[in-house]
């Protein structure tokens, strides 16, 4: 059932089984491109990964050239009156290193003049940062050897 907390602005999904299942689908007209799941006790993500989609798969790039043209930054959101210190990036730097991370387009605004602000799924980041430790791991090995 889906219902909504007026209080808290939340949209509530629910269900009494426990067993995994989709909760949310996310389809177009490729089909389901995403899912959020739930099971007896925690919550997943999903977007496609499945093999049967892919195709020109690569294992040999150099990911560490590209993760340290990343620049990770402080910063606290201009409408925080707290000024709680946030890590994370700027999407436009990230843009140019992981296009699929970002969308949107820097300093894009809508048909009233209003800022289209840009978004990052941080998500896209981790086979980067993943394939930089294995290539990392791979020299400290050599230079132990």
């Amino acid at each position: 059932k889906i219902n909504s907390d007026a209080n808290q602005g939340a949209i509530i999904v629910e269900t009494n089984l426990t067993t995994a299942r989709s909760l949310m689908m996310f389809v177009n007209g490729n089909g389901t491109v995403g899912t959020i799941q739930t099971s007896s006790s925690a919550t997943s993500y999903n977007t496609s990964s499945d093999y049967r989609l892919k195709e020109n798969v690569t294992y040999t790039w150099d990911a560490t050239t590209r993760l340290k043209q990343l620049k990770p930054c402080r910063y606290n959101w201009i409408v925080d009156d707290t000024n709680t210190l946030t890590d994370g990036f700027l999407a436009h730097e990230v843009s140019s290193i992981v296009p699929d991370a970002v969308s949107g387009e820097k300093d894009a605004v809508d048909s009233d003049n209003n800022p289209d602000y840009q978004g990052i799924d941080p998500s896209k980041l981790v086979s980067l940062m993943v394939k930089t430790i294995q290539e990392l791991e791979a020299r400290i090995t050599t230079l132990e050897g």
